[in-house]
C-alpha cells in the first residue's frame, strides 16, 4: 500500500468505522438502557404480580385520550383495556412494567410509572445497618443491598406507609463494594428517657421492580462511639497511668452521658492479653488500647483506634521526654494498636515515627 492509498483510508475508512461504532453503541443504549430506571420517579404506582391494576388519566372526564408505554402507543389487547380516560392492566408482569403517559392529541397530560412489588426476603433486617457517635440528633445508616439502581431512606410513620409527606432522603456518600450510606436525623430529646422506637423504611428500584422494608430500634441500641482519645501515658511507679478523653463527637456534658473505657493490653513476658476498667495497669506491657461505651444502658464498644491517635498520643510522649523526632516513609500496614515493648538493649536518644513507633534511648518502643 502507498503513501496515497494510507492517506485514503486513513481520511475515509477510520471516519466510516468510528460513526458505525458511534451507532451501533446508541443502538445499544437504547436497546439495554433507555429504560433503566435509576431514580424514583415524581409519579409511580406499585402492583403486585398477576394482579389488575388501574390507572387514571390526569384529563377531563369528556376527554378522549390516548396512552403510551415506555413511549410506544397502546392499543386494547389482552393485557390492557382502555375505559374513557382510564386504563386497566389486566396482568402485571415484567412487559407490562413501565412509564405509562396519556396523551389528548401531541400534548402530554401525565405520566405515571407502574413498579412491580417484589416480595421481601427473610434477610431484609440486615439490609440496613444504622450506627449513632451519640444521642445528638443524627445517625448514620449503610444500605448493603446490591444490584439496585435507586435507593433512598425514609423515618417515622409516614414512610412505612409509603405517605406523600414523607420526607425521603438520598445517599450521602458512596462506599466501598457498592454500599450507600444515608445521613439521618430525629427529634428525640436526648435528655428524656426513651419510649418511642425510631423506624427507618428503604425503598429500593431494580429494572421496574421495587423492593421496600423497614426497620424498628431504640436510638439506644445503635449507639457507638468512636473511638476514645489517649492524651497522655504516665509512669507511675511500676504502672502506667492512661489518661483517655471521650471522643469529640460524643454528647454533652460528659458528666451527663457517661462513658466507661476499657483498656485491653499484653503483658510483655507470657503475651497474655489482659482487660481493666482502670486506668492504671502494668509498665512491664507489650501492647495496648482503649475502647469506650455508655455506661448507663451499655452500649456497643467503640472500634479500635485509629492511627492517627497513636500518632497523637505519640507526640505526647515524645514532647514529655523530650527526645528528638525522625520522620520516614510508611512502610508496615497501618496498625490499630497502641503499643509499648520495653527493651534492654541501650539505643540511641530517637523516637523514629512511621506506621510503627520506636521510643528507644528510654527503652520503650511503640510498634
Amino acid at each position: 500500500m502507498n503513501c496515497f492509498s494510507i492517506n485514503a483510508f486513513c481520511c475515509h475508512t477510520i471516519p466510516q468505522m468510528t460513526f458505525s461504532l458511534w451507532t451501533f453503541g446508541l443502538l445499544m443504549i437504547s436497546l439495554t438502557g433507555a429504560h433503566e430506571l435509576n431514580h424514583f420517579p415524581e409519579n409511580f404506582e406499585v402492583a403486585k404480580r398477576d394482579e389488575e391494576y388501574t390507572l387514571t388519566c390526569n384529563s377531563k372526564p369528556d376527554d378522549i385520550v390516548t396512552w403510551k408505554l415506555n413511549g410506544d402507543p397502546l392499543e386494547d389487547d389482552e393485557n390492557v383495556k382502555q375505559n374513557g380516560t382510564k386504563l386497566t392492566v389486566l396482568d402485571i408482569d415484567t412487559p407490562s412494567l413501565g412509564n405509562y403517559s396519556c396523551w389528548r392529541g401531541e400534548k402530554m397530560l401525565s405520566s405515571t410509572y407502574l413498579l412491580l412489588k417484589v416480595d421481601e426476603e427473610d434477610t431484609v433486617d440486615s439490609l440496613i445497618n444504622c450506627r449513632a457517635k451519640s444521642y445528638d440528633c443524627n445517625f448514620n445508616c449503610t444500605w448493603t443491598g446490591n444490584g439496585y439502581t435507586a435507593v433512598r431512606l425514609g423515618l417515622g410513620h409516614n414512610c412505612s406507609k409509603s405517605s406523600k409527606s414523607c420526607q425521603w432522603i438520598s445517599s450521602s456518600r458512596q462506599l466501598a463494594e457498592g454500599k450507600l450510606q444515608f445521613e439521618m436525623y430525629h427529634d428525640l430529646s436526648p435528655y428524656a428517657e426513651e419510649s418511642t422506637m425510631l423506624e427507618v423504611t428503604a425503598e429500593a428500584i431494580s429494572d421496574f421492580s421495587i423492593f421496600r422494608t423497614s426497620k424498628r430500634f431504640y436510638l439506644r441500641d445503635i449507639v457507638q462511639p468512636d473511638s476514645p482519645q489517649i492524651v497522655k501515658c504516665q509512669l507511675v511507679n511500676e504502672d502506667v497511668n492512661v489518661t483517655i478523653d471521650p471522643p469529640s463527637t460524643w454528647s454533652e456534658p460528659y458528666s451527663f452521658f457517661g462513658l466507661e473505657h476499657e483498656i485491653e493490653y499484653v503483658l510483655r513476658d507470657d503475651g497474655q492479653t489482659e482487660r481493666s476498667s482502670s486506668t492504671l495497669i502494668p509498665k512491664k506491657i507489650s501492647k495496648l488500647r482503649v475502647r469506650s461505651r455508655d455506661s448507663l444502658v451499655l452500649s456497643n464498644w467503640s472500634h479500635p483506634p485509629l492511627s492517627a491517635f497513636a500518632l497523637y498520643l505519640f507526640l505526647q510522649v515524645c514532647n514529655v521526654l523530650s527526645c528528638p523526632c525522625v520522620f520516614l516513609p510508611c512502610v508496615p500496614p497501618v496498625s490499630t494498636w497502641f503499643c509499648f515493648v520495653f527493651t534492654s538493649e541501650d539505643l540511641s536518644n530517637t523516637l523514629v515515627i512511621n506506621d510503627s513507633f520506636y521510643l528507644l534511648r528510654h527503652k520503650l518502643l511503640f510498634i
